[in-house]
């Protein structure tokens, strides 16, 4: 039995079911019910917890082989840091208790960093935490710049007739589609052939700048004259607010980008067989980011 964190989420429902499609049985966890059920139709048993509970969470860890593990984003929260201390503190407790042996764990390039990463500090604190727990087997997968990041420019195309953000136009960045990410967890969860603390980082298919990422969109919706700007931390600031972000949120997201800019974050690995993930960004577009944006313009 394998217990996947955060069933539902971009990465946690692409482990669900890539474990799933090889006859696995699976344990998933969630905060809704009915949120679930869409795997427990394809097999999966549904565990209601939110990830903050180390009780309910010990339950979920008792008997298991292996766990995914996860900080689920809480975008809205006025402590985001303090969200994300108290869900590591939970997860670290429920491995503990349970006697958990191996834990694939969904982390971060930047996790390397314990400051000035905006959100990803918390990811640097979760696997310092976990670390410390005796016994534990765990593998890091340091996850490159999701490409679901870049959907929310569907939305600023509409509004704006471009795309538009904090990064600079030339920076290259390893991207990579959530579902190769779920899918190199599930490979490690059944595998299981690492031993005390490991990291590994996933790079995605290649590096790619918004230029380049901008171009590609481009393409895809026969809108060749798109172009990408690098907005001022002035101008995003009352946009990320307004798109429901707190301003705490908001904060570490920009000392995030500005990182990323700088290049005190990234990747530390070469790029390699080992680290590059199938799925190229053009192939994205066209199965996630064209129909999305359409519906976005459709609505205007």
């Amino acid at each position: 039995m394998y217990v996947v964190t955060g069933a539902t989420g971009n990465t946690g429902s692409e482990v669900v079911k890539s474990l799933l499609a090889k006859g696995q049985k699976v344990r998933a966890v969630g905060r809704s019910l009915e949120r679930l059920q869409p795997y427990v139709a394809e097999g999966a048993e549904a565990f209601v917890a939110d990830l903050s509970d180390a009780a309910a969470l010990t339950q979920a860890f008792k008997g298991i082989q292996a766990v995914y593990l996860m900080l689920p984003p809480n975008v809205a929260a006025p402590d985001v840091r303090g969200h994300q201390s108290l869900v590591t503190t939970a997860l670290a407790t429920a491995v503990r208790q349970a006697a958990v042996k191996y834990a694939v764990v969904l982390s971060s390039i930047g996790a390397d960093k314990e400051e000035k990463t905006g959100p990803v500090v918390g990811l640097y604190e979760l696997e310092q935490t976990l670390n410390s727990v005796p016994g534990l087997n765990v593998l890091y997968l340091r996850a490159g710049y999701f490409m679901e990041n870049t959907m929310a420019q569907a939305g600023i195309i509409s509004a704006m007739g471009k795309t538009a953000g904090p990064l600079r136009a030339d920076l290259k960045l390893p991207m990579i589609a959530t579902r190769d990410i779920g899918a190199a967890a599930a490979e490690a969860l059944i595998k299981l052939d690492f031993k005390d603390h490991q990291t590994r980082e996933l790079l995605g298919q290649r590096d790619l700048t918004m230029n380049e990422v901008t171009a590609i969109i481009a393409k895809a919706i026969s809108r060749p004259d798109l172009q990408y700007a690098q907005l001022p931390d002035a101008h995003l600031r009352p946009a990320f607010l307004q798109m429901g972000l707190s301003a705490d949120m908001t904060d570490l997201l920009l000392e995030m980008a500005g990182s990323l800019n700088s290049g005190y974050m990234k990747a530390l690995e070469e790029r390699s067989a080992r680290n590059t993930t199938p799925t190229s960004y053009e192939t994205f577009v066209v199965e996630e980011f064209v129909p999305t944006f359409k519906g976005k313009s459709q609505a205007a």
